[in-house]
């Protein structure tokens, strides 16, 4: 017998619900992008010389994206507006309270501070600025962060320098850091460029999480990996047009961070039906679900997990076992991914024994 549509959108609101209740960690989501409209109104309104608009109205017409350069042009007057440490500061704390409203329980958030410090942000200041957040965030929300330091590959090798330099002298590197990436647009920024300098985070312990294949071929993951000693790849999108490179990230447990609404957002996909999500799986690939810049593509993760839960027809175990992913390809010690775990398995009981 099949289903009528009133309890199919029953069971889908039943979904929801457990994905809303559901602990969960988030591995790619940047800084800057998650900046909430209320917090850019309040950025906009403190530097009113900014291109960014105050008015909320306006500021959501600013984030309608008419393709990948144009969100980039958007995202860097956003950037813009993170002009002091009590900026940073504001931002950092407020997305961890984002976070905590969501049940996200530990996150590795991307920053890029040359940004910042090109803008003349001291670079000390801007450390104390994040850790402050992030031990006032734990404390107050629950919410554990940890840092992942971004190279901005439109800006050069020269911001590859600073971000290594930033990310490895022992006199500011935060406590929080674990991961080095590479983000911005990928055509015409070679991926082999940036081996010295990933190759040097490395050797300090940090880990390489580079964005790969979002916006261009297959070509540029296996460059990432062949190059930059990828771990997770970021995006990794056109992987799908490669069985060879679905099977080696299969083979070799690289995991994908997929964000399903920021691919459609950015162009980088036609539409949600279109996702490689599921062919990646079906591959073997483990993936990892993430909102990537949540407030500019009108989405949080509570709302990934819901697409994915669709697009790979999962019920609320299989859920479960997705945000499992997360916590396990995390770079959380053994005794925090063991206590996450731990909780989502708590609730996913407690919710089938609930009926």
């Amino acid at each position: 017998m099949s289903q009528s549509p009133s309890d199919s959108q029953s069971q889908s609101q039943g979904l929801q619900a457990f994905i809303t209740g559901l602990p969960k960690a988030e591995l790619h989501v940047h800084h800057v992008g998650s900046a909430s409209p209320r917090i850019v109104s309040e950025l906009a309104a403190r530097h009113p010389d900014s291109k960014v608009p105050a008015d909320a109205e306006a500021l959501a017409e600013f984030f309608t994206f008419t393709d990948f350069a144009h969100f980039i042009q958007v995202y860097l007057s956003v950037v813009d507006l993170i002009r002091t440490p009590e900026d940073v500061r504001l931002l950092t704390y407020e997305i961890a309270r984002d976070m905590a409203r969501q049940n996200v329980r530990y996150a590795e958030l991307t920053l890029t501070p040359f940004s910042s410090t090109r803008r003349g942000i001291d670079p000390r200041g801007f450390m104390e600025a994040i850790e402050d957040a992030r031990k006032s965030a734990e404390s107050e929300f629950g919410t554990v962060l940890r840092w992942c330091f971004d190279i901005p590959g439109e800006a050069g090798l020269e911001s590859a320098e600073e971000t290594a330099r930033l990310a490895t002298d022992d006199a500011l590197r935060p406590e929080g850091l674990v991961s080095f990436g590479l983000g911005g647009p990928e055509v015409g920024v070679p991926r082999p460029q940036f081996k010295p300098y990933f190759d040097r985070a490395r050797a300090a312990g940090l880990r390489s999480v580079p964005h790969a294949g979002e916006t261009t071929g297959p070509e540029t993951v296996w460059d990432a990996l062949n190059h930059l000693g990828a771990e997770r790849i970021g995006h990794g999108t056109s992987a799908a047009q490669d069985p060879r490179l679905l099977a080696h990230l299969a083979e070799h447990g690289i995991p994908l961070e997929v964000c399903p609404t920021s691919n459609i957002a950015t162009r980088a996909v036609r539409t949600l039906d279109e996702h490689p999500l599921k062919q990646f799986v079906d591959a073997g690939v483990t993936v990892t679900i993430n909102s990537d810049d949540p407030p500019m593509f009108s989405t949080d993760l509570n709302t990934e997990y819901a697409v994915a839960a669709r697009l790979l027809d999962l019920d609320e175990r299989g859920v479960a076992e997705l945000a499992k992913n997360a916590v396990r390809e995390s770079f959380l010690d053994e005794v925090g991914k063991a206590r996450i775990a731990a909780e989502i398995d708590t609730y996913t009981a407690n919710w089938s024994a609930a009926g």
